[in-house]
């Protein structure tokens, strides 16, 4: 899910760079206080990365693209980490293949703490030096946000190497639980059609594949008013839904019949709990269905007469309301019952939208040229965030990416249709 910013453009944070430098990096290590380290080191699966990779990899980036070009005393921790903790910038160097970062039982987790202490006193030198310039400025604050994508990252990973283990260990034991509360009535809204202008701003950092901004041709359509719930997706799947090959596009039938899926990912067989960060739960029938794949959401849309809203559908609809709702700072880290439109936080919505560069699209020189751009092929776009994405990291220009087939992480679904409601 990994994105790339413009360098040209900073936060609209009212605290100085060197604070919001301490603060995100000391929320990273706030999530694992109560793992052990035995907890740090497992991969349950190739899309998952270890917690010690998660806190290795944030800080090898400040290390290679921070420090090493800009702090001209800087000696690199460990010459075997650039190996080891390099992700897919290819110009950058090779790489410890990816399904393979489970294997890597050393560095120790002590080491790994000790890695990050060095980066940061290195990177806090730079910050205080008078010289520093805007470009160093700009990269730090893509580390930033670079690193509270791993903070989403290294929960959900958690979450699913805990969801292995028979014991369904918790994540965190002090976690808000919402109420189990009726969820408001489901209603389509007009949209806004014509033609409009999308993408991010130069009022305040964004990622790259968010610009340029463009012109977007709205058809007439509706939205739906909240996200479907986990009460709404029982009755598609009391209704067959996993059974009827006519609501699946080809590609999801053959991976539903493949997989054997008949239900989302972590509840359990008899639908009545499912795996949290917080433990196994009862399902809340009000709150958003979550851990459903783009098939999955497609098939559900078609079973509701409806669709999947486009990506600039979405984005006009959250244009018109406040940057708020269940994310990080909420201490859900679930989703939890409408209280609002819910088009930030609770869950990533698919939309129907492929992946792809935006008219004019550039990515930035150099090796983080490779932070997007070559991803844009095969993946479906989703927006909104989740209830684990840092509430200071999302906006209504946001785009993030998936293969369809993907589960793991925090999605779900929210209803379109054309024409007026």
């Amino acid at each position: 899910m990994v994105t790339v910013a413009n360098s040209n453009q900073a936060s609209d944070s009212p605290e100085s760079l060197a604070d919001r430098y301490v603060r995100i990096r000391g929320t990273t290590l706030s999530l694992c206080a109560h793992l052990a380290p035995e907890d740090y080191v497992v991969q349950s699966m190739p899309d998952v990365s270890p917690t010690k990779w998660h806190l290795a990899h944030t800080s090898w980036f400040f290390e290679r693209f921070v420090l090493v070009p800009n702090a001209h005393r800087y000696q690199c921790f460990d010459a075997h980490y650039h190996y080891l903790f390099n992700s897919y910038y290819y110009s950058a160097g090779q790489m410890h293949a990816r399904p393979r970062r489970g294997l890597l039982t050393r560095p120790l987790v002590s080491e790994i703490l000790n890695y990050r202490q060095y980066v940061d006193a290195a990177v806090g030198e730079l910050l205080n030096d008078s010289r520093q310039d805007s470009e160093i400025a700009s990269i730090i604050e893509l580390g930033l946000h670079h690193e509270q994508q791993h903070q989403e990252l290294l929960l959900t990973d958690i979450k699913h190497v805990f969801s292995r283990n028979p014991m369904q260990p918790v994540v965190h034991p002090d976690l808000v639980v919402p109420a189990r509360a009726s969820s408001s009535s489901h209603r389509f809204v007009s949209g806004t059609n014509g033609i409009r202008e999308f993408g991010a701003t130069s009022e305040r950092f964004c990622f790259d594949n968010e610009t340029p901004r463009h012109s977007v041709l709205l058809h007439e359509h509706s939205i739906g008013s909240r996200l479907i719930t986990n009460e709404e997706y029982a009755e598609f799947m009391q209704d067959g839904g996993y059974r009827e090959n006519g609501l699946w596009l080809s590609d999801g039938w053959a991976t539903v019949q493949e997989r054997g899926w008949n239900r989302p990912l972590y509840w359990s067989e008899d639908g009545e709990s499912e795996f949290t960060l917080g433990g196994t739960m009862p399902i809340n029938p009000a709150a958003p269905v979550t851990h459903v794949s783009f098939y999955e959401a497609d098939a559900f849309a078609r079973w509701a007469g409806a669709r999947l809203a486009t990506e600039f559908e979405w984005e006009s609809a959250a244009n018109e309301v406040p940057v708020a709702g269940n994310l990080l700072d909420a201490m859900r880290w679930h989703p939890a019952p409408a209280e609002s439109e819910q088009m930030f936080g609770d869950v990533w919505e698919w939309t129907s939208s492929s992946y792809a560069a935006y008219p004019g699209f550039k990515p930035l020189d150099g090796s983080l040229g490779e932070y997007n751009g070559k991803f844009m092929c095969n993946q479906m776009t989703v927006r909104g965030g989740s209830c684990v994405t840092s509430d200071d990291h999302i906006r209504a220009s946001y785009r993030s990416f998936f293969h369809a087939d993907a589960r793991w992480q925090f999605l779900g679904i929210r209803l379109a249709k054309d024409g007026a409601p």
